[in-house]
């Protein structure tokens, strides 16, 4: 067992971290890690499970099925409310406004985002490289000539880009894409990683806790996919002195890595939250022995902090 002392006295030897560096096999072993891109295009819940994991084929199985019960598929409704024009000195577009609500249930966490229709031209152009057959069927609104800002022309593709995502929306390997899900998420998760790196924490995380449940709810079939974003908000939260809030972020994200000591994020956010929990006075020591077994099923030569690891993402 580790010695309960405390950072900072004689035997504290202090939380360890893991280097992030993986090789090829260990990354496509470890499933799909986004928003880095891999080989395989989709997010798929059965690649979140490391093939290096020490458990039993009867734990496995026992794991899946909870995992098949718990990450049942979400059910999406999208709606184009409103419609404006935007002039800039050099350019004038529309925006279109989304709306994004689970449906079935109440939701009190629907996501509004804008993109203009050059947004989905470009999720059309992207999506025709990899599902060319599958979205044959699927009509894409074309840009006209002329009488593009007129009120009617608005009306009318609003109506059919909405008709659009819908339809993609119901193919299973459409909406499970990276395509899909960056058209959808990566303009504000962009924005709020730079923020992030920008030291403008209050403004990365209002971006955040904006875009965060739609993520959730678009890979809920991977549950690692908002390990970044998860330990942003701990980053965020932490930095303004919110201990307890940034705490509660790290235990969402451990969550959804389960038993994924490979994944890049593991060690450093378990590293993390031995501190947390240290400051919070709450049990850091089991935390601390996951961390130290972690290293010794899976030695690394140097370590990474949680801050270094999360503020490369979206940088390109």
């Amino acid at each position: 067992m580790a010695s309960p002392e405390h950072p900072g006295s004689p035997g504290w030897k202090g939380p360890i971290t893991q280097c992030t560096a993986r090789t090829q096999q260990e990354a496509q072993a470890a499933g799909p890690d986004l928003p880095h891109p891999g080989p395989d295009r989709h997010l798929d819940m059965h690649s979140g499970l490391s093939s290096n994991s020490s458990m039993t084929t009867r734990e496995l199985q026992q794991y899946w099925q909870n995992e098949k019960c718990r990450w049942k598929h979400v059910k999406l409704l999208f709606e184009i409310a409103s419609a404006r024009i935007e002039e800039r000195k050099v350019s004038k577009f529309v925006v279109y406004q989304i709306i994004v609500i689970q449906t079935g249930s109440f939701d009190n966490n629907k996501a509004v985002l804008e993109r203009r229709y050059s947004d989905f031209a470009k999720l059309q152009k992207a999506l025709l490289k990899t599902f060319r057959e599958e979205i044959e069927d699927v009509e894409f609104p074309r840009k006209h000539l002329t009488g593009n800002f007129a009120e009617e022309m608005i009306c009318e593709r609003r109506r059919a880009l909405q008709e659009y995502l819908g339809l993609l929306y119901a193919i299973r390997c459409v909406r499970r894409s990276r395509e899909f899900l960056d058209f959808l998420t990566r303009q504000e998760l962009r924005e709020a990683f730079g923020c992030l790196r920008a030291g403008q924490y209050p403004r990365a995380l209002e971006l955040l806790l904006r875009v965060l449940p739609l993520q959730e709810k678009l890979t809920a079939h991977c549950p690692a996919a908002a390990v970044p974003a998860l330990c942003a908000v701990l980053l965020c939260h932490r930095d303004l002195d919110r201990p307890a809030e940034a705490f509660a972020a790290g235990e969402r994200a451990l969550q959804r890595l389960q038993a994924r000591e490979g994944h890049r994020y593991y060690a450093p956010l378990l590293d993390a939250m031995v501190r947390l929990a240290y400051t919070l006075g709450k049990d850091f020591v089991s935390l601390q022995e996951r961390l130290e077994e972690s290293q010794l099923r899976r030695p690394t030569p140097r370590g990474i902090t949680l801050k270094e690891l999360t503020v490369r993402e979206y940088l390109h």
